[in-house]
């Protein structure tokens, strides 16, 4: 299982390495590149 502080950590890496500003930008980006689906 993963802490708390080391998913921030991952997050916050993952925004910086694509230039996003927060995690609503992260969503976003993942339905552009077809990395997400509405409704999972």
């Amino acid at each position: 299982m993963l802490s708390e502080h080391t998913v921030k950590t991952h997050v916050a890496r993952i925004l910086t390495k694509l230039t996003l500003r927060d995690r609503a930008q992260m969503i976003v980006y993942a339905y552009e590149t077809g990395m997400g689906r509405p409704g999972g």
